[in-house]
């Protein structure tokens, strides 16, 4: 598998690249994290109502124990007590179901506020990179197996901008057909490199 190219400007390109993509991959990381936090921080009073919930609640029950023991009255001097523990234990109930809610609001705001910008630039950037390795690796299968470059040249042809074959010959496609040396070897090298691949050496190299 061919992960990087052999040309020095594009692979210093493609690993700068990568080490960019993994820095913004941290930073909204480390965003979401924040976002997350700070709506966390919401969770405060919600806490308080739980825990004064609990308070009245606890505090009214035992008042009213202690009430209903008396003899005669302690039932009816017990019920008002009743009453506002229930009041307590709602409260407590109302607590809970906010901070649920918070919790819920906070980890959606995290992945939120981090997924979207790593979605949009890890995407593109798995794209080009998924793309550069299936032609670089499928063209280095062929580059390793033949030294013939026949093949890129006439690819070149076909794919490559006029201006450019024009610089390597006036009659790219005569020189081709009578398998100049060069001019064939001229014409690889430059599908080579639109590859991010060096042609195979020769004994001149």
């Amino acid at each position: 598998m061919k992960l990087y190219s052999d040309l020095p400007g594009r692979r210093t390109t493609q690993l700068l690249t990568d080490v960019l993509v993994f820095c913004w991959v941290g930073l909204w990381v480390v965003l979401g994290r924040v976002m997350h936090d700070t709506v966390l921080s919401l969770r405060t009073p919600a806490d308080s109502m739980v825990g004064a919930g609990g308070s009245l609640r606890d505090s009214m029950t035992a008042a009213g124990d202690q009430l209903g023991r008396l003899p005669a009255i302690g039932d009816d001097l017990a019920k008002p007590f009743a009453s506002a523990a229930r009041s307590g234990q709602q409260l407590t109930r109302i607590g809970t179901d906010l901070g649920d809610t918070v919790d819920r609001l906070s980890m959606l705001a995290g992945l939120v506020t981090a997924a979207v910008p790593i979605l949009l630039v890890v995407g593109i950037w798995l794209f080009v990179r998924i793309r550069f390795v299936r032609r670089a690796t499928a063209a280095q299968r062929f580059v390793d197996a033949n030294e013939d470059l026949d093949l890129f040249a006439l690819r070149a042809m076909v794919r490559q901008p006029m201006h450019l074959l024009a610089r390597i010959s006036a009659d790219p496609a005569g020189a081709w057909r009578a398998r100049e040396p060069v001019t064939v070897r001229r014409l690889a090298e430059l599908e080579l490199r639109t590859n991010g691949l060096r042609p195979p050496r020769t004994a001149r190299d």
